[in-house]
């Protein structure tokens, strides 16, 4: 388990990851720049890359897919399917790195508002322990990191 001020990271069972963090924004305003292909390159992914909303289809059954194209103009590619939408309070879908197909995992993203403030509790669901622990050690944690803090940038500016 890792933290700092604003992001935790734990591992609760061997085919768990789950992040979590407090943001200072209403539940709203955090579920709107998680399903909005307007919003979303402004903060999915690292600083150094452009992320394109190649589709995003928000209703259950409906497709994801998000492109990181690097500054040497290189792409990598990130796809799901979205399994359940409950505005402002939860979002359930797949994931899948185009690099690594057929690694698939279930990300349920839980918002929690309190004061004024937003909890969300992002729970990835590997099929294997070498699938959990190979996403651990792929850098995701700081991924996770700079995306969160250029979401919490984004919803302080909104």
């Amino acid at each position: 388990m890792t933290t700092n001020q604003s992001m935790t990271v734990t591992t609760p069972s061997d085919r768990e990851i789950i992040i979590e963090r407090v943001f200072d924004a209403p539940a709203a305003a955090v579920y709107k720049a998680m399903i909005d292909p307007e919003l979303v390159p402004l903060w999915w992914g690292p600083r150094n890359v452009i992320t394109i909303v190649d589709k995003m289809d928000v209703v259950p059954g409906g497709a994801w897919r998000y492109i990181h194209r690097s500054p040497d103009g290189s792409e990598t590619a990130f796809r799901g399917v979205y399994r359940e939408i409950t505005p402002p309070t939860r979002l359930v879908f797949t994931f899948e790195w185009e690099g690594m197909p057929g690694h698939i995992l279930v990300e349920t993203v839980i918002l929690h508002e309190h004061d004024g403030k937003t909890t969300v509790t992002d729970t990835s669901l590997f099929h294997t322990t070498e699938e959990r622990d190979g996403m651990l050690n792929s850098g995701m944690e700081g991924g996770a990191r700079e995306s969160w803090d250029r979401l919490e940038a984004l919803l302080v500016t909104a």
